[in-house]
């Protein structure tokens, strides 16, 4: 989807398609016909943005084959969808049972992750529209904060990693005339868990090819302000490459146990829930949410926020809420300004699998019925803004 921002220029909205598993290539092609081309239709229009998901299998049947590339390209154009963004954090695995730690492997100090990277740049210039010279890609926030924060070496080998991406980068446009930028996506837990986390290795990094990636459910979890956070970004030359579009839980009243029952089904054995609360004495969280609700791991004297990507357009009943209000005040920012911050948006609910039983999509249509609904409110925030969507 396409909106004209009143300054003229082009902002993209997708939903990204790690929510639905897939590590080949005839995956991913599967992908295109079983959910993406159905939200497209759903949502009443001829083009429908997807952040493509390319698990590393994929990706390197893509990279191996030129007439792969095409041929993807091609049925992309015929289904009516567009790609301009990648989803690039996961690497494989993404959909198995049980994922928790494992998505933070490899990470930036290991040559697999530049690179798949590569990789991922070097198709997403091949699969932008003719109309389109710029790409994104989104990955995981330099690594997860062990042992990466014992190895003394680690950060060295991480920012050389990154030099050597931009350097890259800058070939790639030099070769196609495409300009594909990377966002490190901080999270809680890893060395990158903050927006201030991220300032010191990308200015160390200095260049404009390498920035962030803002994922509101992730900024809202470490209860960072959007104003706050996008300030000392402006103010550090940090760019925002892209963003995510998602929605944290919260639970206002820890103590009380009607919330932790109310939590309790949310928590799960398939994704790294990172549970935090703020308090007078800084941000304490624990690495998953049935840690947090079991036991003392977690101060419960005020407000408790969850890494579970919750469905932007149906927050979980009372006595749980969802942050979609930071969401909102992150994209006043970004977009509703002047002049947008960011002019890739990205809905990131991967965890719709994950919801409590009674909450799960379980048929297709279902699960495509919610993913055009969080569109659809993603679309409205946008024209409160005062962006128009475009055909």
């Amino acid at each position: 989807m396409r909106f004209r921002h009143p300054d003229g220029s082009t902002v993209h909205l997708a939903y990204c398609t790690n929510v639905h598993p897939a590590e080949t290539l005839e995956g991913v092609r599967a992908q295109l016909r079983d959910h993406c081309e159905p939200v497209r239709r759903r949502l009443g229009r001829d083009r429908l943005g997807i952040g493509l998901w390319l698990a590393r299998k994929a990706a390197r049947a893509l990279t191996d084959d030129p007439a792969a590339q095409r041929a993807l390209r091609a049925e992309l154009e015929g289904r009516g969808l567009e790609v301009v963004t990648l989803n690039g954090f996961p690497y494989e695995g993404f959909g198995d049972q049980e994922v928790k730690y494992r998505v933070y492997t490899p990470d930036w100090t290991a040559p697999e992750r530049l690179a798949h990277t590569t990789d991922l740049a070097r198709l997403l210039a091949a699969l932008l529209p003719d109309d389109v010279t710029d790409g994104t890609i989104s990955t995981l926030p330099i690594a997860w904060r062990t042992p990466y924060d014992e190895d003394p070496t680690a950060a060295a080998a991480a920012a050389k990693a990154l030099t050597a991406l931009a350097q890259r980068l800058d070939a790639l446009y030099e070769l196609t005339g495409k300009s594909i930028r990377i966002g490190l996506e901080p999270e809680p837990g890893c060395t990158v868990e903050t927006t201030a986390d991220a300032i010191a290795p990308l200015t160390t990094i200095a260049h404009d090819r390498i920035g962030i990636c803002v994922d509101t459910c992730h900024l809202a979890t470490s209860f960072e302000d959007p104003d706050t956070a996008l300030d000392a970004l402006a103010a550090a030359r940090v760019p925002v490459v892209k963003s995510q579009l998602s929605a944290a839980l919260h639970a206002e009243h820890p103590h009380l146990p009607e919330v932790r029952a109310a939590l309790g089904a949310f928590a799960e054995p398939r994704f790294l829930h990172q549970t935090r609360t703020l308090t007078t004495s800084g941000l304490r969280g624990t690495d998953d949410l049935g840690e947090a609700v079991s036991g003392g791991a977690l101060p419960d004297s005020t407000p408790w926020r969850s890494h579970f990507h919750v469905p932007l357009h149906a927050p979980p009943a009372p006595p749980l809420n969802s942050t979609l209000s930071v969401l909102q005040r992150a994209l006043s920012r970004l977009v509703g300004g002047p002049a947008p911050l960011t002019r890739h948006l990205e809905v990131e609910t991967y965890t719709w699998q994950a919801l409590p039983a009674e909450l799960r999509p379980r048929t297709r249509t279902q699960l495509a019925d919610g993913i055009a609904a969080e569109l659809t409110l993603a679309r409205d925030l946008l024209v409160d803004l005062g962006l128009k969507e475009l055909p």
